[in-house]
């Protein structure tokens, strides 16, 4: 979809032309029910995604910490909703979206993402940034632009990553 900004200027309109970023064909699974995108491309534009990979957790994976995150996850975070009461990417809400929710029970999918890739997501959601990934319906969630703190996004990622059989 192409937008047409007119810009006025002393004597002359001038246009510039915004364009989302055009796929010759769509990516794998995009538009199509049951279709994770590929899993192998991170969602962090590349100038911030060496601070993102180096990113940690506070937290430890404890069974208590685990626990609060799925509570987090089932509960007020949303996650449920698109991602499934399992993680599998098959929420009642997936079947709007144009790209499945991630499948948090893929183990590799935490080979090839980290925790602190994965917390840049649920601050700033993923619109597409990197112009090699086409936008999801994934919001951000952690506060500032979200809802939910920084500390309960954390709780929630190693929910999320133990049901891959990650522990951190």
């Amino acid at each position: 979809m192409n937008y047409c900004l007119p810009i006025w200027g002393s004597s002359a309109v001038f246009s510039i032309i915004l364009a989302t970023p055009a796929w010759s064909v769509n990516p794998a699974g995009y538009g199509s029910a049951g279709g994770e995108f590929d899993i192998k491309i991170s969602r962090v534009p590349s100038i911030e995604i060496a601070k993102a990979r180096s990113t940690k957790s506070p937290f430890e994976p404890t069974p208590e910490i685990l626990a609060e995150g799925k509570e987090i996850f089932l509960g007020r975070g949303g996650c449920i909703s698109c991602h499934g009461a399992e993680g599998k990417g098959n929420g009642a809400a997936a079947k709007n979206l144009p790209i499945q929710p991630r499948n948090f029970t893929n183990p590799k999918f935490n080979t090839y993402r980290t925790p602190g890739e994965l917390m840049w997501v649920l601050k700033n959601g993923s619109m597409g940034q990197t112009g090699r990934v086409p936008g999801t319906g994934m919001l951000p969630v952690v506060q500032p632009n979200g809802f939910i703190s920084e500390e309960d996004g954390w709780k929630v990622l190693l929910y999320e990553r133990s049901l891959g059989g990650q522990t951190k």
